[in-house]
């Protein structure tokens, strides 16, 4: 088998795990019962040894898909010389979170729920589910209870299969095959057992049925909360949609991916697992959500933020398990070649332990966002805050890794500077509109030597540019976020040349952004555009009054995604290839940015950053 696009697959999930599907009818990569557990099907990272799950008819002639509209439930059109058929593919959001809203258990059984429907003529249809535990690298041992339905064991997991059609054992795995005619189906589905005493009941057509209506009425009451109603707004609704489909509901935390070692270039090292929650990413993710009508979002995000940073400011960290688990070690793989040979395959992510510091006005800035958007500052949750500030005020001096969570040693970056005034500007505020507990005239101080520290070090007059570090003559992207955060107008002339050398040098013809060159970061390879920093171009445009040029980029923009909407995290404008984990938190939560301040510029206002 050869690799597919990144870009030919689409994303399904039930907020607890989440799997991928290509055009073909493939599931190659699928994560349950949790977004970071083992891949029991892992063929995008190994063709040959990572498992997969295809329904599809044989012999297809053409297929086209879709989301079900407002819904994150796939539908695969196909043709073949004999018929038609429609693939419906979704993972479940379980009755009782749909009546009750109240999240699953962890230990409740996640599955995959595929439904194959002869539309005209009749389909030939190949059913063939390999199950490769532990990331491709444990083979199970298949069995069946029933002409229908069968076991696959390996190591400490196993899955039931169930297929309405019959099944057979072919080389540890299962394979089914048949024919429906005009207005026939063929179910079938993947369970991880959560028991060793007792296997899993397959559940009835007619159950699974009754499962794909409460999903879709999920995903349709969710959807309809959505009051942005501009232009592009069903990419935007795409994008919300993506966000929730990343949610860990037993939680309410966020995973920036579904993906690890998606390669950041093909055949480089560049290679991460993105399967955890960063507090940078959800936090711009609330925001997003929450100017689209979605304030629920950032409660649960609170509560969780709360729950798994609990404890010192110092014992912070840039990313956590969706629980709140601490310890994300990084390993490697081997077994595994790779997409397309993209060496190695990681899980973990080490970076979990670096010292960044713009996490802590991240942290502010949620904080600020929650309660602008309605939410209560209680004394336990504004004591919390306080420790951060403390923190603040005693470290922002100190060099640190930086948002791009480099690995060639500590610097004192600008950005991570500006979020420390960030952090700073936000407690001030709060205090001062909630009239609550702070020494706020010495937070003031500290906000404006902070302020003073970037403008007379962060600045090249040279470059007529904010640097990436102090004493570089590096750009970086992630300085397009000065403005976007409040730290100093884009129609500033430090910052119009900043924006202006940013063009110059960091993107490429087609206008899209790289974080930085000419950088030694630690890290071996090179890297596509980064979508979100093309999109943090656009913000800056509009806020320039560049009307025009942000449109022509944000729909440029829109063009990276795939037939179903979905972006990744970087861009190979060369080869029109995605690059990176996919699909991406990041991308799709500056996508809904833009998009609503492009919206907002038209009819004459933009917001103010940091108000």
């Amino acid at each position: 088998m050869t690799y597919k696009r990144i870009g030919d697959y689409g994303l399904i999930g039930g907020m607890h795990g989440s799997a991928l599907v290509s055009s073909d009818g493939s599931i190659d990569w699928c994560c349950m019962p949790r977004f970071d557990s083992p891949a029991l099907f892992s063929r995008i990272l190994d063709s040959n040894k990572g498992g997969f799950y295809k329904l599809a008819p044989a012999k297809i002639s053409s297929s086209t898909r879709r989301y079900l509209p407002n819904t994150n439930v796939l539908e695969t059109s196909f043709s073949t010389s004999t018929g038609t058929g429609v693939l419906i593919d979704f993972m479940p959001v379980h009755r009782h979170l749909v009546m009750s809203r109240e999240p699953l258990e962890v230990t409740d059984s996640q599955r995959v729920v595929r439904i194959l429907h002869c539309t005209k003529g009749r389909l030939d249809f190949e059913m063939d589910c390999y199950p490769k535990f532990d990331y491709g690298t444990i083979v199970p041992h298949a069995s069946l209870s029933s002409p229908t339905t069968g076991m696959a064991h390996g190591g400490s997991e196993a899955v039931s299969v169930y297929c309405s059609s019959q099944l057979t054992v072919v080389n540890d795995g299962f394979r089914s095959r048949g024919v429906i005619f005009e207005g026939e189906k063929i179910y079938s589905t993947v369970s991880n057992q959560v028991s060793f005493s007792r296997r899993s009941e397959p559940l009835t057509p007619t159950e699974l049925d009754e499962e794909l209506a409460d999903t879709t009425a999920f995903w349709e009451n969710w959807a309809a909360q959505c009051t942005f109603q501009g232009e592009h707004r069903e990419a935007v609704l795409r994008s919300a949609l993506t966000l929730k489909a990343l949610t860990y509901a037993p939680s309410g935390a966020l995973v920036a991916a579904p993906t690890t070692s998606l390669p950041e270039v093909i055949g480089g090292e560049r290679n991460w697992d993105y399967r955890y929650t960063w507090i940078r990413d959800a936090t711009f993710a609330i925001y997003a959500l929450s100017i689209i009508g979605y304030t629920g979002e950032a409660r649960a995000f609170k509560n969780w933020l709360e729950w798994s940073t609990s404890g010192r400011a110092r014992d912070l960290q840039v990313m956590y398990g969706l629980g709140g688990e601490r310890r994300l070690t990084e390993t490697e793989i081997p077994e595994l070649e790779g997409y397309m040979n993209s060496k190695p395959v990681r899980i973990g992510n080490g970076a979990y332990d670096q010292f960044q510091l713009d996490i802590y006005g991240e942290i502010m800035d949620s904080a600020h966002i929650f309660r602008k958007f309605g939410g209560a500052v209680d004394a336990d949750y504004w004591e919390y805050l306080r420790r951060v500030v403390n923190f603040v005020i005693d470290h922002w001096r100190e060099p640190d890794e930086g948002i791009w969570e480099t690995r060639g040693g500590r610097q004192h970056f600008v950005f991570s500077k500006v979020m420390c005034w960030v952090a700073m500007d936000r407690a001030i505020k709060a205090a001062t509109d909630l009239k609550l507990p702070g020494d706020v005239e010495n937070w003031k101080k500290v906000r404006d030597e902070i302020c003073n520290d970037v403008m007379s070090k962060g600045y090249s007059q040279e470059r007529q540019a904010f640097v990436q570090s102090y004493g570089s003559d590096n750009l970086d992207a992630a300085n397009l976020m000065l403005p976007l955060v409040g730290f100093i107008p884009a129609t500033d002339p430090m910052m119009r040349s900043t924006i202006k050398a940013t063009q110059k040098e960091l993107t490429n013809k087609q206008g899209f952004v790289y974080r930085y060159t000419k950088f030694d970061d630690g890290l071996n390879g090179s890297e596509g555009s980064f979508i979100i920093c093309t999109f943090w171009l656009a913000d800056n445009l509009i806020h320039l009054g560049q009307i025009d040029e942000a449109r022509v980029l944000l729909n440029s923009l829109l063009n990276c995604a795939n037939d179903l909407g979905l972006l990744s995290e970087e861009y190979d404008s060369a080869t029109g290839n995605m690059l990176g984990n996919f699909p991406q938190a990041f991308s799709h939560l500056a996508l809904i940015n833009t998009a609503v301040q492009l919206q907002q510029a038209t009819h004459g206002t933009v917001p103010t950053p940091g108000s």
